[in-house]
């Protein structure tokens, strides 16, 4: 029976450990992290930051001269609930 409780104690942990970090609140996003939050393909979203659609920025990624775009919190929040920018 004690078996039992450890199994299920440590079920719940992992789910809470999954909904913490579902809910954690960054300052900056990656394209990924976006497209995943949203339900997108990672294509689409760094479509709408080359096409000015979104309010994105670039940084350095450590893949020689190539830079990643990143999304603020407040953008990605603006951008859940009005929608895209037009063009």
């Amino acid at each position: 029976m004690s078996e039992q409780v450890l199994q299920r104690l440590e079920r719940i942990e992992t789910l809470l450990e999954q909904l913490v970090s579902q809910r954690t609140v960054k300052e900056w996003y990656t394209i990924a992290e976006v497209a995943q939050i949203l339900g997108r393909a990672e294509f689409t979203v760094r479509e709408w930051c080359r096409l000015g659609r979104v309010y994105a920025s670039k940084r350095e990624c450590g893949r020689g001269r190539a830079k990643e775009w990143i999304i603020s919190h407040e953008e990605l929040t603006r951008l859940q609930n009005e929608g895209l920018l037009p063009l």
